[in-house]
Parts: structure tokens; C-alpha cells; sequence
């Protein structure tokens, strides 16, 4: 049964807690098979820009926080909260493309994926997210590491304006010109955002004309090496080219622990592309990998699939994460225990080449560095939570020493709080809230460095 607010004409759905189903949505907010136990007071379930201004009306008049959902990717449940009101804005999807103009808009709930292949029917192309299924909400509003985000940068930076519902259940627009306070924040405060976004306006840019890939794998015994490889060559690399290292215990053509060097290009012309990936093709290091492969060409929607491989449905996550840019000498007692302690797959290690740029534009995004490293843990029988869930917090603790950050695409908040944005960026978020949102209607980060 759905239970809907008198005074309030939802094209959507409610749910109260105790109702029939509201477990049942309360699970499928989460892509994550790990559902945390934390339970809201409603679910709301929006499909119009409307319904978002009566579900904060509603939230303001109970006297309840919001926690805002876009496609659930979210490996902590972070819009999971106990009490308060949970709003679904999944259904806010619509699309729009302006070929001539380079611009696009898109509701919060549209898969990245769904958006490029859009874009790419009309040659055009957007830095929307490695892996299938994450919408843009969610995405855009941390930051946004994504298809050829080292020539393009973060995908926020290509957010040009934003249709937000403030805390006091207005509608409003926000651009450089226009509540300029709000685009500020919007572009890199991730969960802890005190608006929900209704619709993106995004810079669009024409689709590469080369897309693919140069692969290579090594057995786990050369970890050093290949390592120290990365490192040493990573400030050389080409901004066409996202340099990726991914430890796991079934590398492709090692048949057990291994290190795959996967590196996608995104390049204009063959020469470019040749020139882009000589680094890893002509290396020492490459003549004695266990598989490789120059070059192949490849589809957009062929890179998701590769990249799904290690992300597949219906598991149990757990994720941490640093920037850093220590040198190779420091990093490497920290890999070997990673190495020493990885589970089973889909457990894995990535290690991203990336190297920010000194022009980044004004905005609350604020942390990167050379070389992010993230942790995957995940298995399937909730009976080995104990045995496999904290196994990337604890390796991320052990690192933290070397740890300029970390990225809140992966972020661990919850259980390790670690620096996010800077310190004058994160005291001047807490002044946009206080102006925008005083008495707290929307949840913050669920950890503070």
C-alpha cells in the first residue's frame, strides 16, 4: 500500500516506514547488495521537478532530514540514513542535446552510460563515469572520474548551470552569473550538498574519432616492477590515454595474482593514438608481459564491459580510497600487504594514473593528486562480511600516512573520515550551508576529516 500526504499531490510515491513495501524500496535504493541498517521515515519516490518541492515542503513540516538518492550507486549507502525522509530522484531522467551549441541537459537519474551512448548517436561525447548503471546525479556533484577525464578533467567541471530545490523548497537556478554560491558548492560537495539537483546543464564536447585500448598483464611476482613502471612513467603520459593498473587474484592471461595494465585511449587520428600509447608499447617492461596487446579497437560500450567485469551485480562491497604522491620507495610496502591480503575475485586493486593540471576552475572540488589507488572487496554470502568488509579500510589506514585525500566517488566517510576537499574549501562550505540551509534540512557527509 502507498501511503501519500494529504496536502501533497505526488505524481510519485511515497512510502512510510511499516508499510507494505517499504522494505522492499527501502533495498532497491541500493545498487550495493550490502544494504546498510539504517532506515528512513519515508521514501518518496519522485518523477517531477514538483514532486521534489512537496516532498522538502513535507520533509520542512515533519520536521524531518533529507537524504537524496540518484541511482543508488553509492558504495557506503550514504543516502541511507535512520530517521528523516529519503528522496528518490531516479525518475528525473529527461535528456535534451543541442548538436549545434555543444550543450546538453539531463535529469540526476540518468545513467552515464545512457548519456553517452545518446551523445555519441549525434558525435558527441561527455567524461560520464567508468561503470555502467551510476547516474549523473550523484556523479557530477563529487566530482565526476570518467571517460578521458585526464584531457577533460572532472566531469563537474563541464557543469555550466543546475535547476536546484534549496532548503526552503524553491526552485532556483545556479550558474556562474546566478546563485553563484550554489554552483560553487555543487561542483565538488558530493553527499554533503544542501540542495537536490533537479536538472544538469552540461558542456558537451565533439566524440573522439579513435577509441580503444592497449592491454598487458603480469604475474604478481612482478609487482614491483610494474609498479614502479607506473610511477616512473606516469608524468609523461599522454592526457589521451588513463594509464590504469587493476591487482586482482585472476589476472587475464597470468591465470592467478596478477597486475593488468589496461590503458583506453581517446585520440583524433591513428597516428595520435600511436604516438599516445608508445610509452607502454615500446617499454622494457612489455616484452616480458604474459598477454598484450599493441592496440584494439574499441566501442564505448565495449570499455563499460571491460570495466564491468570487476563490478559484477548482485555482490557485497566494501570500497576505500587515497590520493597520493609518494614516492614509488614509500608506496611499495603498502602494495605488497595489499597484494598479501587481497580476497578472491571481484576483489581488486586500481591504481589511476592522473597528474591534476595547476588551472582548475574555482569550485569546491578541491582535492587530487599524481596516482589514485582504490580498494574493492566484494563477495556474495553476507556470513563473510566479517571476514572480507573491513579488509579496505584497514589497508587505506595503514597508508593513510601518504594519503593527500581521497575521492568521494569511493569514499568510506562512515568508517574512515579522510580530507575530501581542502580546509578553506570544505570552512566555506560550512558558510553556504549555514546561509543556505541553517537549520540542517539536508544530511552532510557521513564523516568529517
Amino acid at each position: 500500500m502507498t501511503t501519500i500526504h494529504p496536502d501533497v499531490p505526488y505524481e510519485g510515491r511515497t512510502f512510510r516506514r511499516g508499510s507494505p513495501r517499504y522494505e522492499e524500496r527501502r533495498r532497491a535504493t541500493m545498487w550495493n547488495a550490502r544494504v546498510p541498517d539504517r532506515y528512513p521515515d519515508v521514501i518518496v519516490q519522485a518523477k517531477t521537478e514538483r514532486d521534489v518541492i512537496d516532498a522538502v515542503k513535507l520533509a520542512r513540516r515533519e520536521g524531518l532530514r533529507i537524504g537524496v538518492r540518484s541511482g543508488g550507486h553509492s558504495w557506503a549507502g550514504n543516502h541511507l540514513r535512520d530517521g528523516g525522509l529519503l528522496l528518490d530522484v531516479s525518475g528525473l531522467d529527461e535528456v535534451t542535446i543541442d548538436r549545434k551549441a555543444r550543450r546538453a541537459t539531463t535529469g540526476p537519474g540518468r545513467a552515464g552510460n545512457e548519456l553517452a551512448e545518446m551523445l555519441g548517436r549525434q558525435d558527441l561525447f561527455f567524461p560520464t563515469g567508468h561503470c555502467k548503471g551510476v547516474c549523473v546525479g550523484g556523479y557530477l556533484l563529487q566530482g565526476g572520474f570518467g571517460w578521458h577525464g585526464r584531457a577533460l578533467g572532472p566531469a563537474c567541471m563541464s557543469v555550466i548551470g543546475l535547476d536546484l530545490v534549496t532548503a526552503d523548497g524553491e526552485r532556483v537556478h545556479a550558474s556562474a552569473e546566478e546563485n553563484a554560491d550554489l554552483y560553487w558548492a555543487a561542483r565538488g560537495a558530493g553527499p554533503g550538498f544542501f540542495c537536490v539537483v533537479t536538472r544538469f546543464y552540461l558542456r558537451v564536447y565533439e566524440k573522439p574519432e579513435v577509441t580503444g585500448f592497449a592491454f598487458q598483464s603480469f604475474p604478481m611476482s612482478r609487482l614491483e616492477d610494474v609498479f614502479r613502471w607506473a610511477r616512473a612513467v606516469g608524468p609523461s603520459v599522454s592526457a589521451a590515454v588513463e594509464l590504469q593498473l587493476v591487482m586482482t587474484r585472476n589476472a587475464m592471461g597470468v591465470g592467478g595474482p596478477g597486475i593488468e595494465v589496461f590503458a583506453p585511449v581517446f585520440a583524433d587520428t591513428a597516428r595520435e593514438t600511436f604516438d599516445a600509447l608508445a610509452f607502454m608499447n615500446e617499454s622494457v617492461l612489455g616484452r616480458s608481459a604474459a598477454l598484450k596487446a599493441a592496440f584494439i579497437p574499441a566501442t564505448l560500450p565495449l570499455l563499460y564491459s571491460a570495466v564491468m567485469h570487476h563490478y559484477p551485480d548482485d555482490h557485497r562491497y566494501a570500497v576505500d580510497n587515497m590520493w597520493t604522491h609518494a614516492p614509488i620507495d614509500d608506496l611499495l610496502p603498502g602494495l605488497f600487504k595489499i597484494a598479501a591480503t587481497l580476497p578472491p575475485p571481484p576483489a581488486h586493486v586500481l591504481w589511476l594514473n592522473w597528474a591534476p593540471p595547476p588551472d582548475r576552475p574555482d569550485m569546491a572540488f578541491s582535492v587530487e593528486d599524481d596516482i589514485y589507488i582504490a580498494l574493492y572487496a566484494g563477495w556474495k554470502d553476507a556470513g563473510d562480511d566479517i571476514l572480507h568488509a573491513s579488509w579496505p579500510t584497514e589497508r587505506m589506514r595503514e597508508m593513510q600516512p601518504l594519503a593527500s585525500g581521497c575521492q568521494l566517488a569511493d569514499e568510506n566517510l562512515g568508517k574512515r573520515p579522510a580530507r575530501f576537499v581542502t580546509s578553506d574549501n570544505l570552512a566555506r562550505l560550512d558558510q553556504i550551508r549555514g546561509d543556505r540551509d541553517p537549520k540542517h534540512i539536508f544530511h552532510a557527509w557521513m564523516g568529517r576529516p
